[in-house]
């Protein structure tokens, strides 16, 4: 299966987005894509590319925040040999290797204002001129460009040029990030899930289970959709039995109970952790887990209740290895299996 370039959703403001991208690529003009981090911008700036008269043309991308401020417009723009120190020969930019194609400029707002000022002119003339030449050449370039700064807000602080912004935001399209798009997280967790184990050659799709659901739609996605994606597919492969619903997720990697200590760090009673010092695991946390006692109008039932759900998401965690459960509760086996038998969750 296909891991990029694939559209998935089926949220309103999502499809929104998505045919505002379509109606405005075969026009040849400047279109800005504005959007969170993970939220498939490079994506849409493809979709215009392979929807405009210049399908069959170069796409070229150029991160702009990914180059450092010395060389950027030289990247763009080409230099010739000796333009600069280290510049042994002529070289050309991404505006030449894009003529007649489609120049894609992530992370727009982070362009030095020499470049702003240079890139201002190839957008309204349709030149360029390589760094240590005085020989404008003409170049065929639709720009698309995409950022999640306040583009607006940075010219009226005139830290972005306003002539340029007018110039590149002849269409603007706006994604909504993932905690808006309603309904669409069901949706792209089975498509990544699907996709995840069929890389892992799993024999079928099992889906995930009512824990790792609750959880995911809980969470807020700072990440967006790649931030999912990566959720999901990390979920999968650390899944030992494919033949149960995969119901254990971890949002942070770097979660650890022994996660390295600063070097400063200090304990609350002024005296320096000694860097040998290990911490000791934490048993399992029942965060996933959220009573709502206002709402309890019969105690037994509710406790009952909330021990099996602590229960769940404690197997679920130990990738229902009993013996790791119940030392991860402070249990011994036997009460572990005592306790499983009475909320009939035992499996064996």
């Amino acid at each position: 299966m296909e891991r990029e370039g694939q559209f998935v959703g089926e949220s309103g403001a999502f499809l929104d987005a998505v045919e505002k991208a379509s109606r405005a690529a075969p026009l040849d003009r400047p279109v800005l894509v504005v959007g969170e981090r993970g939220t498939g911008k490079e994506l849409i700036a493809e979709r215009l590319h392979r929807l405009s008269m210049r399908w069959d043309g170069p796409f070229v991308t150029l991160n702009c925040a990914a180059m450092p401020e010395t060389l950027i417009e030289a990247e763009l723009f080409g230099h010739e040999a000796g333009a600069f120190t280290g510049a042994t020969k002529a070289r050309v930019g991404r505006f030449e290797e894009a003529d007649g194609g489609t120049l894609f400029l992530d992370e727009l707002g982070t362009l030095s204002t020499g470049a702003q000022e240079r890139l201002l002119r190839a957008v309204e003339y349709g030149e360029i001129t390589r760094i240590g030449s005085s020989r404008p050449q003409r170049v065929d370039v639709r720009i698309v460009a995409a950022t999640n700064a306040d583009l607006p807000k940075m010219a009226d602080e005139n830290k972005f040029r306003a002539d340029l912004l007018d110039r590149l935001s002849f269409e603007v399209v706006t994604l909504p990030p993932l905690r808006f798009r309603e309904g669409d997280i069901p949706v792209l967790t089975d498509y990544f899930g699907r996709r995840m184990a069929a890389e892992l050659e799993w024999p079928s799709w099992p889906g995930f289970g009512r824990l790792a659901n609750e959880a995911l739609n809980r969470h807020e996605w700072p990440g967006n959709v790649r931030e999912l994606r990566n959720v999901i597919e990390r979920a999968v492969y650390q899944w030992n039995d494919h033949s149960m619903a995969v119901d254990h997720v971890v949002f942070d990697p770097f979660e650890s109970p022994w996660k390295p200590k600063e070097a400063n760090a200090t304990l609350e009673s002024g005296v320096a952790a000694s860097p040998t010092t290990e911490v000791p695991p934490t048993p399992v946390e029942a965060a996933s887990v959220e009573p709502v006692f206002q709402d309890v109008d019969d105690m037994k039932e509710a406790v009952e209740a909330y021990e099996k759900r602590i229960l769940e998401a404690a197997l679920a965690k130990s990738r229902y290895n009993q013996r790791q459960t119940a030392k991860a509760l402070n249990l011994t086996y036997d009460q572990l299996r005592h306790s499983l038998k009475r909320h009939d969750l035992l499996k064996t």
